[in-house]
């Protein structure tokens, strides 16, 4: 963390976003050495950062004196996160209309993808997807095009806090294979979740360019419908859609 502030901005609240952000990168939760470690500032100002934090609500403090992120944040990001769905959702149905099949918006929420925003096809079978709901990112296609975002130390950290429960019998349940695989994705520029989270259910996603968090975008229905011909229609317009998603959201 420099000590010159950018410009324009207030340098308190710059540090303070700043903490906030390292706090979550750490998992959720850092001690004050920690801290001062990390940013080179000195420990009597992180005190007093976090103090306010704390009277604020943004953080809390456990009981080993750690500090963790509070919940007011919650509030916070559960608002940011329909301002986003909103934002994105034309977008979606444009995207159900012309391929046909639910289209989801998803990004990064500490250790797993939450959806927030959906598009539902026009055919009666319900998705397991809902605005809202939060999904491992190992076995999803939304949360390996994040995961594809991020470098392999990164996504090592996470699955070291959270795991790699397998949700179906086709669930990536080892981290070499997941690292491999985020490999390809990188490499083919999209992801596919082939009955991992849900059995018959088959979906493509793929990363959305400039969003302010890992986010991605994706399409899903059965695999009867969702075949690997339907992949090689709809990723080009999966990642057309990113591309105006990302440069929306940047505006938001």
């Amino acid at each position: 963390m420099s000590d010159a502030p950018r410009s324009g901005s207030v340098q308190s609240v710059e540090r303070a976003a700043e903490l906030l952000e390292l706090l979550a990168d750490a998992g959720g939760e850092s001690a004050l050495s920690e801290l001062a470690a990390t940013t080179g500032l000195p420990l009597p100002t992180i005190h007093r950062l976090m103090r306010t934090l704390l009277q604020l609500g943004y953080v809390r403090q456990l009981p080993s004196r750690r500090y963790a992120l509070g919940p007011r944040l919650i509030r916070l990001g559960e608002g940011a996160g329909r301002q986003l769905g909103a934002d994105a959702r034309p977008f979606l149905t444009e995207i159900a209309g012309e391929l046909g099949e639910s289209a989801n918006l998803a990004m990064i929420d500490r250790d797993m993808v939450v959806y927030i925003a959906q598009a539902s096809s026009a055919h009666s079978m319900r998705m397991f997807t809902e605005v809202g709901r939060r999904v491992y990112t190992h076995c999803t296609g939304v949360g390996k095009a994040v995961l594809a975002q991020l470098d392999d130390a990164a996504v090592r950290e996470i699955v070291r806090r959270v795991g790699m429960p397998a949700t179906t019998e086709h669930s990536i349940t080892d981290l070499d294979a997941l690292l491999a695989e985020l490999a390809v994705i990188r490499e083919r520029g999209y992801a596919i979740d082939d009955g991992e989270q849900e059995i018959g259910v088959r979906c493509y996603a793929v990363p959305v360019p400039g969003a302010p968090t890992p986010t991605a975008l994706s399409v899903s229905g059965p695999d009867s419908r969702v075949t690997v011909a339907f992949g090689e229609r709809a990723v080009p317009v999966l990642q057309r859609r990113a591309k105006d998603i990302g440069a929306a959201l940047l505006q938001a």
